[in-house]
């Protein structure tokens, strides 16, 4: 599944492309995505320019003069930028048309994706109205982690990853930032000490600010809005490499499922 950095390296793909151009025209060859494609309202978005886009946890947001887009990658998405003389792939849902022949098209084979329209301020939107802090803006400081951490009897990694807590942070990046903290992913977040969730903050932020840098995670689904995979995959710690040696001590990392999600951990520098 696309995370934060893969979403954010898609927004910094198509932003240049898109960016202060007019919508032109909108096609919908597939509606039934995770919730049905809204064409009547998104079609009344014709003529409008494209203001800005920014990314909202996972969500990447077209704010348009009058109403907004709300896209979504699900767990198989990716947008490329085309043009109207490229060839249609499998499961070439969506197109938003601009000016210039410049077209942003979203690919979803398993459909688990969406393409939302609004028209409220869109942080009052009922997909984003609820989320945490973002883990690289400044609202998200050690001070509120530590404190949203005490008395909390959920485990370490699920609590991190709750968009509550704070957004974006998926099973990947929880696994690898976990292991840069030497913490185990099941202790419950609420025993986790001060100075290990000080580590766990800043490997956090370290590690999806390295991702973002180097275009996200190669995954079999996901490619960058140019058409070219991620490369943080070939720096991963532990996500994926159960029965493998340890980069750092050479232990087997081990593996277990948790809120059906395959964790990762080495037990020897996670010990506790």
């Amino acid at each position: 599944m696309p995370e934060l950095p893969e979403v954010e390296t898609s927004k910094r793909g198509i932003q240049p492309h898109i960016q202060d151009k007019i919508l032109t025209g909108f096609v919908v060859r597939n509606s039934q995505l995770r919730w049905p494609v809204p064409e009547a309202e998104l079609q009344s978005l014709r003529g409008q320019r494209l203001l800005h886009i920014r990314r909202r946890a996972k969500y990447i947001i077209l704010q348009f003069q009058q109403a907004a887009m709300l896209i979504h990658l699900g767990m198989s998405g990716s947008l490329r930028i085309v043009d109207s003389n490229a060839e249609l792939k499998k499961h070439d849902h969506i197109d938003a048309v601009f000016g210039d022949d410049c077209i942003l098209r979203l690919n979803d084979p398993r459909r688990f994706g969406s393409w939302l329209f609004s028209t409220d301020p869109i942080d009052q939107h009922r997909l984003l109205q609820n989320l945490g802090p973002e883990p690289l803006s400044a609202d998200f400081s050690f001070d509120y982690f530590y404190q949203a951490s005490r008395k909390k009897k959920q485990a370490i990694k699920q609590w991190l990853m709750d968009n509550k807590t704070v957004v974006g942070v998926g099973n990947i990046y929880a696994s690898e930032s976990l292991f840069k903290a030497g913490i185990r992913p099941s202790v419950p977040a609420g025993k986790v000490s001060r100075a290990k969730l000080q580590l766990l903050y800043d490997a956090v932020k370290l590690t999806l600010s390295q991702a973002i840098e180097q275009g996200g995670t190669t995954l079999r689904d996901f490619v960058g809005s140019d058409g070219q995979p991620g490369y943080f995959k070939q720096q991963l710690w532990v996500y994926g490499r159960a029965g493998q040696p340890c980069h750092r001590c050479g232990s087997v990392i081990k593996s277990r499922v948790m809120a059906q999600r395959n964790t990762f951990y080495c037990p020897s520098c996670q010990p506790r």
